[in-house]
């Protein structure tokens, strides 16, 4: 297996970094696969993928096991350090190719419609700029590549959305890697001019609390034919 950041061992800091944050995020999210149901919501995020697929925001790598014989090449771009080499690690025990390279969704290091899926997974939440992150995403797919993208965001009632705007305003994103609660992923996607495919409204935990994280939406967009 092919791992472009991993030829000298090392993993060095890049522009994004939260080390405690990941350190969380490393141990919440492996007991959240079975928990909170999350391994089957990868399973449905990734099923019929097929050729090479850029992953931004990677994590550590959770999707890499879920993902289709049919695609050919995984790009997993990973900004925050021990959270690339935790994602280095996951790809060597997956079934397809994976490479894990440094990078930022703003300014994704590879060429133009060089991909014909790009998959989001809890990332919108956390990048600086999506609007700029979505323009990347949009020039490294082919005409009629598609976006598979599981997303939380704004929902609940009114007070809910107060909640989650107060918590962006104050100390969420400075304890969260930069996580904001109440963006709005479907309308940016249509802002960015993607078209909208079938999508489906999930609640994490389906079961117990619902906290300002819960509203999440799994859904595909395209980029339209030119």
């Amino acid at each position: 297996m092919r791992l472009l950041s991993s030829a000298s061992g090392q993993v060095t800091r890049g522009p994004v970094h939260h080390p405690v944050f990941a350190r969380y995020y490393a141990r919440i999210s492996v007991g959240a696969e079975t928990r909170f149901g999350m391994a089957g919501l990868r399973e449905r995020l990734l099923a019929g993928l097929s050729g090479r697929v850029i992953e931004i925001g990677a994590g550590n790598g959770l999707n890499f096991a879920h993902y289709p014989q049919t695609v050919a090449e995984v790009v997993a771009i990973e900004p925050e350090a021990l959270l690339r080499k935790l994602a280095l690690e996951s790809a060597l025990r997956a079934d397809v190719l994976v490479d894990v390279v440094p990078g930022t969704a703003e300014a994704l290091p590879v060429k133009s419609e060089g991909f014909d899926a790009v998959v989001l997974s809890l990332v919108l939440c956390s990048v600086r700029d999506v609007e700029r992150a979505l323009g990347e995403v949009r020039r490294v797919l082919k005409p009629g590549g598609q976006v598979r993208f599981f997303e939380h965001g704004r929902g609940g009632g009114r007070m809910m959305t107060l909640t989650q705007r107060a918590l962006d305003r104050t100390l969420w994103p400075a304890v969260n890697g930069g996580c904001h609660l109440a963006r709005e992923p479907v309308a940016a996607l249509r802002e960015a001019g993607f078209e909208l495919g079938p999508l489906r409204q999930v609640l994490i935990p389906e079961k117990g609390p619902t906290l300002p994280t819960s509203f999440c939406t799994l859904g595909t967009a395209w980029r339209p034919p030119e």
